[in-house]
């Protein structure tokens, strides 16, 4: 049974930037997708990124052109890099892959 750990959440002020790990306690199969996804106060979780091969991310249009997502299959793990962040991207990042889910970080944008 694989397992999901996230990383890199933290307080940033408005404008900086992150970067999320989340890191596979087993094998992931590369063509199966790693998402992630954050859930901000008060809100429903929701989309942000996803990657099934090293040339197939797929961005929510509110990170689009800010986040970069990326994965080493190798290594098992899958980041996030965040920049030009904004308080609205403040709230808990979770990686899910196939129906798995990491316990999520915190990350939070200071304005």
């Amino acid at each position: 049974q694989v397992e999901l750990v996230e990383s890199g959440g933290g307080l940033v002020q408005d404008g900086g930037s992150l970067r999320l790990s989340c890191q596979a306690s087993g094998r992931i199969g590369s063509l199966v997708p790693v998402t992630w996804y954050r859930q901000g106060p008060g809100k429903q979780r929701e989309f942000v990124a996803s990657i099934r091969s090293g040339r197939d991310p797929r961005y929510a249009e509110s990170v689009e052109g800010r986040f970069t997502i990326s994965r080493d299959n190798a290594k098992r793990t899958v980041t996030l890099q965040m920049n030009s962040l904004k308080p609205e991207d403040t709230g808990i990042y979770y990686c899910k892959y196939d129906d798995i889910w990491g316990q999520g970080t915190q990350v939070t944008v200071s304005s």
